[in-house]
């Protein structure tokens, strides 16, 4: 059965939670941000750009900005998922500058820390709440990105797994994300052209092929809901068997 098909035949029920995701605009934020609204979900689309999903309350702004994670938490989201992030062009060090180091650290891993910080009180007033925080292949080896990408990954997965550990007793949970080659807008240079890139990287994976936002988007509900209620700390990758190498 194709994955379109599977994830589409999956059915949960979110009625009665508020979820806030981030880069909600397009891809896998926008496939999460539609598959939670179909769950029943009220859904906090938050992006720097426009959002035209029907259905769900935009916020427009920046993640890296304390004052985007205020709008957030004054929304009282019983589940984050913290998806927004920008790849580096996969520059090395020496073509890194600090000004683009502090760029992509504040992107991928600040506006995470800062988002988590402003919705935890209000989670452990309630006595529950649910991160699924986005991480990628780059938090667990290199290749994925460059060396800020890789490095903001990599913490990534070290904020989640402190963040669960410290809080888990009080009714928090917090997981990771690690996307390998997803079919999005971040990912449009790999089929720039005549698409070897995009090519060579669905030979190097064992699955063969690219996988579609949604398929990511089918795995956060799973990690948000109760079926998931004893994964914690966890980092799950969905990669077509690409660290299986």
């Amino acid at each position: 059965m194709p994955a379109s098909e599977a994830h589409a035949q999956i059915r949960w029920d979110f009625t009665g939670q508020r979820v806030a995701v981030t880069g909600a605009a397009s891809g896998i934020g926008a496939a999460q941000a539609a598959a939670f609204l179909r769950a029943g979900a009220a859904v906090l689309a938050v992006d720097q750009a426009p959002v035209s999903l029907a259905g769900v309350e935009p916020l427009q702004g920046d993640v890296a900005d304390p004052a985007t994670a205020s709008a957030i938490a004054a929304w009282q989201p019983t589940i984050v998922c913290n998806t927004a992030g920008q790849l580096d062009g996969y520059r090395p060090l020496l073509e890194t500058s600090l000004a683009d180091w502090q760029h992509f650290l504040q992107v991928d891993l600040t506006s995470q820390f800062l988002i988590c910080q402003a919705v935890l009180p209000g989670m452990l007033a309630r006595g529950h709440g649910v991160f699924v925080n986005m991480a990628s292949i780059a938090g667990l080896v290199a290749g994925g990105g460059g060396v800020a990408y890789t490095a903001a990954k990599h913490a990534v997965i070290g904020l989640t797994k402190q963040l669960d550990l410290d809080y888990a007793a009080q009714g928090i949970r917090a997981n990771a994300l690690a996307p390998g080659a997803i079919d999005t807008p971040m990912n449009a240079a790999d089929f720039a052209g005549d698409g070897k890139m995009a090519a060579w990287v669905a030979d190097q994976t064992p699955a063969k092929r690219w996988a579609k936002p949604e398929e990511v988007a089918a795995l956060t509900l799973f990690l948000a809901s109760d079926a998931a209620d004893y994964i914690h700390g966890a980092v799950l990758p969905i990669d077509g068997g690409w660290l299986a190498k």
